[in-house]
């Protein structure tokens, strides 16, 4: 086990580590740097760099040849970079970011600032993920663990026509290793590690693999992955105590991962022409509650016609006593039985119209280090939390002559979940989230591919059933502060999708340096939807929903003017499609020029019962289908005898009826807003010399959201920026090699830096992250024989308190809750591969 030292060691070796690493970095960067590449992709000499395959348009292709905007990672260099769950790659590729909920426990993709952060899981994302051809449906399934990767392709820009519904914004697909017929191989890889913080969570991680052929037809790989780390948010609990203990246990240590997964894969080519690879998947996690840290803010209210609007929140101030702002400077009081009434307005809220403390949120309390990683957090249990999930998927390939190839790709999904998180997160016993899923998910894709002498094509039929149970609420658990506590306010939703298309590319070459590029796709999109919100009175904290229900809303159109449930059954027929001219004016040269459709199909709001004063609930729960319209011109460049390359795009995003997520109280709904975005991105990797690799990348993004009301039905609307959208984000990598101890060495520094960026649509003061900068090191040693590799590992090295999620809370509680990714961490890293 690692043992801690004392503060004045340990502030000296970390910043010993930081300043090595920063000067490796600064070394490799003073030569033009940057692409997603791997030493897996490198010639033995490491002085060219290796043509990068993709299957971005369905077959295989050289990255420089495809005219889209590709990141590429080999599964070597995550591994040696540290990417542990899906959702890292984000800090490896400007223009792309996180957004989600649950502390970081559910994280989703933005890319280009094309998101969607709602926390309920019947809401699917604008950009689709993929694993081994087989999608992810829901939105909250994007972040899982990684382990026995080949590689990971990031396709920025809509990519609707071949990878179908909701790429809007893009796609990131996730390829695992896949079995040979080259003899029995494998390897066992172990890390050990110790989170930078007062809780000294210590991190266990094993993985393993073997690939074994049964003859020269068949063969197998089995992979699995061990995750452990303790909790590393040092939790005070019952240190500011305000009401009763929600249970037994309460106060545990929050930010932890236990974690196991499973995949096994089995490849049998009959002959020549046909391959069938049927391959199986499950993964299962406990986790403590979300690692959520509050921090003091006051709602700002402005008259606007007569009437109190909420047009701001910021941060409270250190001798501020008032629970919100009125326009007139006074006390306005709070919303505590979140139903959108404030104050002496509202006598359910009439006891609380100051602050119990100075500075502090409504109840006295405040974070005793601010962003530092010690808490005091009530609701806050070990091993509550638990997803669960498991997969199926069949690819058979027939190549029907030396031109034509036939693919067939189905693949089951099952997903289920069910975590929580502490809605103020501090010790004050109000109220808990808890957002729970059993879902399945079925994907049946039929492709053929073709080729003659000037022209490529390729075209298909696709289905998609997803079936998708949510239980969403608010839990009011033992020991409340809530009057008739304990209770479960939940919002239940049954969404079914059948979704149905046809598509079709074809790539024309008109002359040897111009290539004609059209393609589209067709959709039909039927929905089934039923939503109620019922209170249960579940009398324990560990369970949801126990008893008969007593149905509250959303409607209220039954006999008498009783609750009812919304009901919805529709069909829709969308399009996407794509127009595209590639020039080639040398071999190392291509420029392109796009124009592309993208559309996510239009669905339901399943919001949480408050907060979010609706006029006609009706006509807000279901929203419209958002259109993106981009405009995309790029070049892909390299140089010195394929030694560099260096690739570039500019884009514009007209956006029709763009689904955005308006938080309000302690609820939110989608709403349908035009949008405006212009940007760039850039790579540069270059290897100056034998066994050094060097990559810089950037992104800008100029977005606005229009006419974004600040409260559903509100007079006041606003132009905003997107949610989770830096506006410049940098990264850069430097890997060095060179032989030493009869074995080779190697030093690995990445950074990343991003601007500041919003985490509510309405763009308060209070409700933003600021910039940060991310540096991850590795100094590793592998025999001759690439037997056995040894490594020491450093991740945010610059012990950033870089922000990840946040939700505006400042009129239920006088605080917002957020989010900060994981401090700095050492580790050893043990390799050992056989065959």
């Amino acid at each position: 086990m690692f043992q801690k030292t004392s503060k004045g060691s340990n502030y000296l070796l970390n910043n010993l580590l930081g300043y090595s690493a920063f000067v490796g970095l600064m070394f490799g960067m003073a030569l033009p740097s940057v692409a997603q590449t791997s030493e897996e992709n490198q010639k033995p000499d490491n002085s060219v760099l290796e043509e990068i395959t993709v299957t971005a348009q369905k077959r295989s292709q050289n990255l420089q040849e495809v005219g889209i905007a590709i990141a590429a990672f080999s599964g070597g260099m995550l591994d040696k970079m540290g990417v542990t769950q899906s959702s890292e790659v984000a800090d490896l590729v400007p223009g792309v970011h996180i957004s989600g909920n649950l502390a970081g426990q559910n994280t989703q993709f933005t890319i280009r600032g094309v998101t969607q952060n709602d926390f309920n899981d019947i809401v699917e994302s604008p950009n689709a993920v993929y694993l081994d051809e087989g999608y992810i449906a829901i939105a909250q399934a994007q972040s899982f663990a990684t382990f026995d990767i080949d590689r990971v392709e990031i396709l920025k820009g809509p990519q609707g026509t071949l990878f179908g519904r909701n790429a809007t914004g893009g796609l990131v697909h996730y390829i695992s290793r896949q079995p040979t017929f080259e003899g029995t191989e494998g390897y066992v890889d172990a890390t050990l590690g110790l989170f930078d913080t007062p809780a000294n969570a210590e991190s266990y991680e094993v993985t393993g693999a073997l690939n074994t052929p049964f003859s020269d037809k068949a063969a197998a790989r089995f992979a699995v992955k061990y995750r452990k780390h303790n909790g590393f948010l040092k939790n005070n609990y019952p240190a500011g105590q305000f009401g009763g203990s929600p249970g037994d246990g309460a106060g545990a240590n929050l930010g932890d991962d236990d974690t196991f997964s499973a995949r096994s894969t089995f490849l049998f080519q009959p002959n020549e022409n046909m391959s069938v690879r049927i391959s199986g998947n499950y993964s299962t996690s406990k986790l403590a509650t979300g690692p959520y840290q509050s921090k003091p803010t006051i709602a700002v209210f402005e008259d606007v016609n007569g009437s109190a609007e909420l047009l701001n929140v910021i941060d409270a101030a250190s001798n501020e006593t008032r629970a919100s702002i009125a326009p007139d400077g006074s006390d306005f009081g709070s919303d505590l039985d979140n139903d959108g009434v404030f104050g002496l307005n509202d006598p359910d809220d009439a006891f609380l119209t100051s602050r119990f403390g100075v500075g502090t949120d409504f109840f006295g309390y405040v974070d005793p280090d601010g962003a530092d990683f010690t808490t005091s957090s009530d609701f806050a249990f070990k091993n509550i939390g638990s997803v669960d999930t498991y997969g199926v998927n069949l690819n058979i390939g027939w190549d029907i002559d030396d031109s034509m190839r036939l693919t067939s790709i189905s693949d089951f999904k099952d997903y289920e979940k069910l975590l929580f998180i502490d809605v103020d997160s501090a010790p004050v016993n109000q109220s808990a989230n808890y957002a729970g899923v059993n879902a399945t998910s079925f994907m049946q894709e039929l492709r053929l591919n073709g080729e003659g002498d000037k022209f490529r094509w390729v075209t298909g039929l696709f289905y998609l059933n997803i079936d998708n149970q949510s239980d969403n609420g608010l839990k009011f658990p033992v020991g409340s502060v809530v009057p008739g506590a304990p209770f479960d306010l939940g919002s239940d939703a049954s969404l079914k999708t059948n979704s149905y298309s046809a598509f079709g590319q074809v790539e024309y070459d008109m002359s040897d340096k111009v290539t004609f590029i059209v393609g589209a796709r067709i959709i039909r999109e039927e929905k089934k939807y039923e939503f109620s919100q019922s209170l249960y009175f579940t009398q324990n904290s560990f369970e949801i929903h126990q008893g008969a229900p007593v149905q509250i809303g959303p409607l209220y159109n039954g006999p008498g003017g009783a609750p009812s449930s919304f009901l919805a059954d529709t069909g829709n027929t969308l399009w996407a499609g794509n127009v595209q001219l590639n020039y080639h004016p040398n071999d190392d040269l291509l420029v392109f020029g796009a124009i592309k459709r993208g559309v996510k199909a239009g669905s339901f709001n399943a919001h949480l019962a408050g907060g979010a004063q609706i006029p006609n609930l009706v006509n807000a729960i279901p929203y419209k289908a958002e259109i993106l319209y981009s405009y995309e011109a790029g070049f892909k460049q390299s140089f010195a005898d394929g030694r560099g390359r260096f690739n570039g795009n500019f884009f514009y995003y007209d956006y029709n009826d763009y689904q955005a997520f308006l938080f309000t109280g302690v609820s939110g709904i989608v709403v349908n807003a035009d949008a405006k975005y212009y940007g760039a991105d850039f790579e540069l990797q270059f290897t100056p010399t034998e066994g050094l690799l060097t990559q810089i990348s950037g992104s800008w993004i100029d977005a606005t959201v229009k006419d974004v009301p600040m409260r559903i039905g509100g007079p006041v609307v606003r132009d905003v920026e997107p949610t989770y959208t830096p506006k410049f984000q940098f990264s850069g990598l430097v890997r060095y090699e060179w032989e030493a101890f009869d074995g080779t060495m190697s030093i690995l520094t990445d950074a990343s830096w991003s601007d500041s960026f919003f985490y509510n649509l309405r763009n308060f003061d209070a409700d933003k992250f600021g910039s940060y900068f991310l540096m991850n090191a590795r100094l590793g040693w592998t025999n001759a024989d690439e037997s056995i590799e040894v490594a020491l590992q450093a991740r945010n090295l610059t012990d950033a308190r870089a922000g990840t999620q946040g939700f505006d809370l400042a009129t239920l509680c006088g605080c917002n809750e957020v989010a900060y990714r994981a401090p700095r961490w050492f580790g050893l890293n043990v390799k050992y591969n056989f065959n």
